[in-house]
């Protein structure tokens, strides 16, 4: 049985498990039973915890270790499936380098086991990978989202810069295969890309698609509802939003007034997943829980946890 396959079959609610038969993890869960994945600054490790138990060094699924220097900070992680590899890691880090990991071929992996590594400057926030296509987007939060395509969709290691797209304050990417666009956020607004060309001849364009968070509204995270196909979530200095592109319009709603969310994920269940900043110690930005809003919060001691999201490689 192809590996591809084989992981498609091993689903957590409504969510795959890549690493199901690697890891030894039950071939099917009770919905709302899932995996978390967290960027944790302290330890420095993307470390995937399974939500019902503690997040203990014993109860950790997959990591992704990534040492300091230009690795430090680690303020972003997605999965993504793709034909060759299978399951990948895509990860930024606001010391200045982004970059892809295997997911199933290692429990525990690092820097080391690293498929391809870039600098796009200027504090990467968020990092996206095209289906198909192949090519990745980099959102930093200097103002810029950069583009990198491959030669060979297949070669991981053959993508290379191909464009600068400007967008003041970027600080999430996501693609949307309902829309067929690429979703940034930024400083008061979130705008939709289409993706043109292939191999290194791809190019993004404005759609003229977009919504406004007003203009001191710094935006921040930006990702799917596993719960609507039609909706994305997304945080910023005032709040948090759901924007809906239903019939092909889009349309935003502030969902809370809730102030320093750095992360908000929902899964197919309903339950929301998130991290909002403390305010206290040396990363004020970060806090040492994730909380859930129909299971018990969970507190890592010691920790500072950026950035959390739901264990899929799906898209929506």
């Amino acid at each position: 049985m192809e590996r591809r396959t084989l992981l498609r079959g091993l689903a957590v609610g409504a969510v795959a498990a890549p690493a199901a038969t690697l890891l030894g993890t039950a071939a099917a869960r009770a919905a709302g039973s899932y995996y978390v994945a967290t960027a944790e600054q302290v330890s420095n490790r993307i470390l995937v915890f399974d939500k019902s138990k503690a997040f203990s060094n014993a109860n950790v699924h997959w990591s992704f270790a990534a040492g300091g220097g230009s690795w430090s900070n680690l303020s972003d992680v997605k999965f993504r499936e793709t034909s060759a590899q299978g399951w990948i890691a895509l990860m930024t880090a606001s010391g200045g380098r982004v970059g892809i990991v295997n997911v199933t071929g290692k429990k525990h992996t690092g820097t080391g086991d690293l498929s391809w590594t870039a600098a796009p400057g200027g504090n990467p926030h968020a990092i996206e990978r095209i289906p198909t296509n192949g090519s990745v987007v980099v959102a930093s939060s200097a103002g810029h989202l950069t583009v990198y395509a491959p030669s060979s969709v297949s070669r991981l290691g053959s993508l290379a810069k191909v464009q600068t797209v400007g967008l003041p304050g970027a600080h999430g990417v996501l693609w949307d295969p309902t829309t067929k666009l690429l979703w940034a956020i930024g400083k008061g607004v979130v705008k939709g890309y289409t993706v043109h060309g292939s191999h290194r001849s791809t190019r993004l364009a404005y759609s003229g698609k977009h919504v406004n968070l007003g203009s001191d509204n710094l935006g921040h995270d930006l990702q799917p509802d596993y719960s609507n196909r039609n909706r994305m979530l997304c945080t910023a200095t005032h709040g948090t939003y759901e924007i809906s592109t239903a019939g092909g319009k889009v349309s935003v709603r502030k969902a809370s007034s809730e102030t320093r969310v750095k992360a908000l994920c929902r899964h197919s269940s309903g339950e929301t997943v998130s991290v909002r900043a403390d305010n206290k110690g040396a990363r004020t930005w970060g806090s040492p829980t994730v909380r859930l809003s129909k299971s018990p919060d969970r507190t890592r001691s010691g920790a500072e946890f950026y950035k959390v999201r739901i264990w899929s490689a799906r898209y929506e």
